[in-house]
């Protein structure tokens, strides 16, 4: 028998392959579905590529490849013999237990064993060989055999990488001494003894003394009192007050110098009356012992529809996505996206040609991982209602629970946040940031097809106006969202906020605890007044002036999109660069009639400011010319320094700090967040050369940029997937240095001309606010993609939207809590909480943070 194996496997010996260092080996999921080893087909894992598929696409890869040798990996789950009492027999180890997988969390570990099963399976034929079988296979198999089944899970390779850095344990944190002084912390109302500072504070955890930082790497500010503290005592570790939660707290070493972990914190802040086992205790209750959980649990609630006895939904389009550990936001982007028609068509509707034409590594293309994922969702296989005999003995069992299958975004959410800082770490992260990475991945991979993004596309008209010239400048930009801001100032219930306010200063002065927050209640319409008010440009260069002047801006929708994403904007940046949560209801409609806000353009009477550009200097002047020149860029060396110190490239701080105006470290972080993964991020500061100082410039061989580099192919792949010809993509890329953002900018300003001097037309980057004169029009007709051939695709329609789904958000941060959204579906609404779904009693539409609309039919 063995001559026979070792026969039976030499055609295909140069095909085996045994796992490498760096070898992902997929043995937890199918590539193509969501089939695992605890499927009814089990799951086949090529011995050549490592890749894992199901039983009904392992023929596919078959066919594609000619790989002809598997390993079939199966689990079965069976359920605990009784005893003759009754009772179950006592717990012992999964001894067949061979895969390293996890283990299902839907199968209670005292009820259920696990059995692993594993063979080869040489195709075309299914001819099986059971494993091990070591005696009867050659040897090279053997080795490749026991490789792939110790091999850790793809994944679990992976999430070790995902952070940052590993904090490790203080020396002194095991032997800590603690002064029995009698000290105690209230709740509340806590500042520096050495100053009036009430931000960053730092616990002494030798002596309970409570003192302010220095500016550390968070960005966080003070007097330094900590520190001269240490120094004056040689007390070595402090608690960061408001990072104090019942999951622990930030812990600094002085004597070490960093940040360190201290596995005893719950019982050295007891010791100064800090509770954290019993503060999470009193959450789960619902009573709060901070000032800052009270809203929180409050929220948490009302958002989840608790205490509601809400009924699951399962079937097509009613399955759930597990949270992976802080991955609901990618659940609740990945549902609202998948109710929209477009992606449907687009992802399931050429769900076998995307399969059929997928690359050799499907697990790396995007589009396979999007159809994957929406077949998923929209198939019901994996939302399907139990057995009337499984209800029976639930009911029995007085354990009645509706459970589920759902579906990973696993393999997803690891392909679209691959070189991502924050979406590809394990933290949580903000669900409109995800949400905007992954319209932006659609735009960048629907080159030359379909582009079910472009439902949300649309133009915004900005109007710039000089305030001392009265002359106007307009221009237009793509977006896909707006912005809301939330006017406290307008408020229904502002005596009452006024009231708590004055309470909460009172109750800080005298160490008390804090009063029952009040939540800010402020009408939808107040939000979009805030919205149209015109807003101040800082450092505004008029070309009608020739200096720098006081601005105004103005926005209205110059096409309305035919999904529109409207976010309230619910955060901001503390003091020490956390975003933070302000809790507010807003009576969000459920009918929205947006055509006041549609952009007009040009009116009559109004005088356009000159085609003038501000005085810049040039990109050899800024190599060449000292940092204390008089021509150099104004640069606020203070602020870029502040950033540099939190670890950016101090040229990345000085670009941010120039391009956003010297208006502060805030504006300065928010723009190096947004182009830190620019390829040119980290370059020194340069100004295009081709810029023109005056309208008989451009006879200046200094008018044109240099054409030897060409643009990034998939930088063009974005800009022609957007609409945009290829000439002329490429044309604003080498204009604007490769920077995709004032690309789009510079085609706007920039449209398609039959002159034949292209150095001429490049070097002309002064905006032409006639650029889209034809866009503003108020047809009901979607508008064609060849409607304007400079312009983007947009599906211009009437500006009346009606809401069908939300995205809310639980917890004091985006660093923080959870999201869940709501979704209406025949004429229903439904609540999908990560794996869970169910029917909505109360959708709690004023506490949302994202909406979104679909347009309603010109009838």
């Amino acid at each position: 028998m063995a001559a026979d194996l070792g026969e039976l496997l030499v055609p295909y010996m140069p095909t085996i392959r045994v796992p490498r260092t760096g070898d992902r080996v997929f043995k937890s999921e199918c590539a193509f579905s969501f089939d695992s080893p605890e499927s009814e087909g089990g799951l086949y894992v090529c011995m050549n590529t490592f890749l894992g598929f199901g039983r009904e696409h392992v023929e596919r890869h078959y066919r594609k490849t000619g790989q002809s040798v598997y390993m079939h990996l199966k689990r079965h789950v069976k359920e605990r013999n009784t005893g003759a009492a009754g009772g179950a027999i006592p717990r012992r180890k999964n001894g067949k237990v061979f895969l390293d997988l996890e283990l299902n969390r839907e199968f209670n570990g005292e009820d259920f064993e696990y059995e692993d099963e594993a063979k080869l399976v040489i195709f075309p034929d299914h001819f099986e060989i059971p494993l091990p079988n070591i005696e009867e296979l050659p040897a090279l198999v053997t080795i490749a055999c026991d490789a792939v089944l110790n091999a850790p899970s793809a994944y679990k390779k992976q999430e070790p990488e995902s952070w940052d850095e590993e904090i490790q344990e203080s020396r002194h944190a095991r032997s800590l001494r603690q002064l029995d002084n009698g000290v105690r912390i209230p709740p509340g109302g806590s500042k520096c003894q050495k100053c009036e500072m009430r931000e960053n504070l730092w616990l002494n955890l030798t002596d309970g003394t409570v003192l302010c930082g220095k500016w550390f790497f968070d960005g966080s500010g003070g007097n330094g009192h900590a520190l001269e503290h240490y120094k004056e005592t040689k007390h070595p570790l402090a608690v960061k007050m408001d990072t104090i939660t019942p999951d622990g707290a930030d812990v600094y070493s002085f004597e070490e110098e960093e940040a360190v972990l201290d596995p005893h914190i719950s019982d050295h802040l007891s010791h100064f009356g800090i509770d954290i086992l019993q503060m999470q205790t009193k959450t789960e209750n619902g009573h709060h012992t901070e000032n800052n959980s009270r809203p929180r649990v409050s929220e948490w609630e009302v958002i989840q529809e608790s205490g509601m006895k809400l009924k699951a939904v399962f079937g097509s389009g009613y399955t759930g996505i597990k949270n992976l550990g802080n991955s609901c936001y990618v659940g609740t982007v990945i549902q609202v996206l998948f109710s929209i028609p477009d992606f449907q068509r687009m992802y399931v509707g050429n769900l076998q040609r995307i399969f059929d034409y997928s690359p050799l590594d499907p697990s790396q293309d995007f589009a396979t991982q999007m159809a994957k994922l929406g077949h998923g969702l929209l198939s019901g296989l994996y939302s399907k209602p139990p057995m009337k005999s499984e209800l029976i003995e639930q009911v029995m069992k007085e354990e009645y629970k509706h459970q589920q299958k759902g579906v990973s975004p696993r393999m997803m959410k690891s392909l679209i946040s691959r070189g991502h800082p924050e979406f590809s770490s394990t933290r949580q992260q903000d669900a409109q940031e995800f949400l905007l990475h992954v319209i932006s991945m659609v735009e960048r991979n629907s080159a030359g097809s379909e582009n079910p993004s472009d439902a949300f596309r649309f133009l915004v008209e900005e109007r710039i106006q000089c305030c001392q010239s009265r002359r106007v400048r307009y221009n237009q930009r793509v977006d896909y969202c707006i912005q809301l801001p939330a006017p406290f100032e307008a408020a229904t219930n502002r005596e009452e906020l006024l009231a708590y306010g004055a309470k909460r200063m009172e109750a800080e002065e005298n160490m008390r605890a804090p009063p029952e927050p009040v939540r800010a209640r402020i009408p939808f319409t107040a939000c979009l007044q805030a919205f149209t008010e015109p807003d101040n440009v800082p450092d505004f260069w008029s070309s009608a002036l020739q200096a720098k002047s006081a601005g105004v801006k103005t926005s209205r929708f110059a096409t309305f999109p035919e999904y529109l994403i409207l976010q309230i904007k619910k955060f901001t940046f503390g003091v020490d660069w956390v975003p933070k949560k302000i809790d507010v209801a807003i009576d969000v409609p459920d009918f929205l009639d947006l055509s006041r806000m549609r952009a007009t353009g040009l009116q009559a009477g109004e005088q356009e400011l000159p085609d003038l550009l501000p005085p810049i200097v040039l990109a050899e002047d800024t190599r060449n010319n000292s940092m204390g020149s008089a021509d150099s860029p104004e640069i606020d060396e203070a602020a870029a320094m502040q950033l540099a110190e939190m670890g950016f490239p101090v040229e990345a701080c000085r670009k941010a700090v120039y391009y956003t105006g010297n208006m502060g470290p805030e504006m300065a972080f928010n723009w190096i967040i947004a182009h830190m993964e620019e390829p040119d991020f980290a370059e020194p500061l340069t100004l295009p050369s081709m810029i023109d100082f005056g309208p008989s410039s451009s006879d200046s061989p200094l008018g044109a940029p240099p054409l030897g580099n060409s643009p990034p192919e998939e930088s063009i792949a974005i800009l022609t997937s957007m609409g945009f010809p290829r000439t002329h993509s490429i044309q604003a890329l080498k204009a604007t240095n490769n920077n995709l953002e004032r690309a789009l900018d510079w085609i706007f300003i920039h449209p398609e001309e039959e002159e034949s001097d292209v150095l001429s037309d490049m070097a002309d980057t002064e905006p032409n606010d006639n650029g889209f004169s034809n866009s503003n029009s108020h047809s009901n007709s979607t508008m064609s993609p060849d409607r304007e051939a400079a312009g983007p695709r947009v599906k211009d329609g009437p500006g009346r939207y009606e809401l069908f789904a939300f995205i809310s958000h639980m917890g004091a941060s985006t660093m923080s809590g959870h999201y869940v959204c709501h979704i209406k579906k025949e004429g229903r609404w439904v609540i999908y909480n990560d794996h869970k779904v169910c029917l909505s009693e109360r959708p709690p539409k004023d506490l949302g943070y994202i909406y979104f609309y679909h347009r309603l039919s010109s009838s």
